[in-house]
């Protein structure tokens, strides 16, 4: 028999939304694991315990954020759309079907108001939880930086002299109008921390920030993220992130693998000086 559905037959649903979430699901793979009870006395330090409007509770603002990271959903706007219609990133972050849920306003003042020396300790507690697990050591590590494109447009781009000319250091007209000499730098006036950078040698200069992250080597776990703008060269931040991984895991590293990008007589010099084994190809 040929049935139609009528395009208002409503269900009223008195389950469990974890019920809806299939057992393979990122989130809800993540959701058996995940622990963030100590979260709530992290921040209490940041919110006032008798004035002001309520706020969102820290738990369900990170697994937001977390859920977003964990789906590709890159903007704030478009993960709070998507969690008005996915079940899987609502259960995920302790909301009911028919709960509201806050503007994603919210969740750009709350990066604001933990700030960065605060999202380093979460992410420093989550490294550590899995140290205790055994899916990670802090022997082997690998380092890589990638170049991300600042999110603003070529018409906040302008030009600054950057070096100021004295009357006793006259330059030369066609040098003062030559783009190769250095002294012409382009800036983004919306957000000047990023900074003209290229991957490649055919590529054009873009407003740029470099993400330096280290890799544990025996499941994967990111054990150091640092930024810095774009320009920086990234055998310079090598040591210091082992430093920083070592500071954290309390473990020795041992073996540290990196691309030819990181082929520079000083880092060979550094790694050697301290006990550690270079795995990095020479430049051609």
């Amino acid at each position: 028999m040929l049935v139609q559905r009528g395009p208002e037959q409503y269900e009223f649903f008195a389950g469990s939304l974890r019920d809806l979430v299939p057992g393979d699901h990122v989130l809800a793979r993540v959701g058996r694991v995940l622990d963030l009870s100590w979260l709530r006395a992290e921040v209490a330090d940041l919110y006032s315990p008798d004035n002001g409007r309520p706020g969102i509770d820290p738990e369900a603002a990170l697994r937001f954020m977390l859920a977003g990271f964990l789906l590709g959903i890159v903007h704030d706007r478009r993960l709070m759309r998507e969690a008005a219609v996915n079940v899987a990133i609502r259960w995920f972050a302790g909301y009911g079907l028919t709960e509201g849920l806050p503007d994603h306003s919210s969740l750009t003042r709350i990066r604001q108001r933990w700030g960065e020396l605060r999202f380093r300790r979460v992410f420093e507690r989550t490294v550590q939880a899995c140290l205790a697990a055994k899916v990670a050591k802090g022997e082997v590590v690998h380092v890589d930086a990638s170049l991300i494109r600042a999110d603003v447009s070529w018409e906040a781009l302008a030009k600054r002299w950057v070096d100021k000319v004295g009357e006793e250091n006259p330059v030369d007209e066609a040098e003062r109008d030559s783009k190769k000499t250095g002294k012409y730098k382009k800036v983004c006036t919306t957000d000047p921390d990023a900074s003209m950078a290229t991957s490649g040698r055919r590529r054009r200069l873009e407003p740029s920030y470099k993400q330096h992250t280290s890799v544990d080597d025996e499941a994967g776990v990111v054990l150091d993220v640092h930024v810095t703008t774009g320009e920086d060269n990234e055998g310079a931040e090598l040591v210091p992130a082992l430093d920083r991984v070592e500071a954290l895991t309390g473990a020795k590293v041992a073996t540290a693998t990196a691309d030819a990008g990181y082929a520079y007589a000083k880092v060979y010099g550094q790694l050697e000086r301290r006990g550690t084994q270079a795995v990095i190809p020479p430049k051609a």
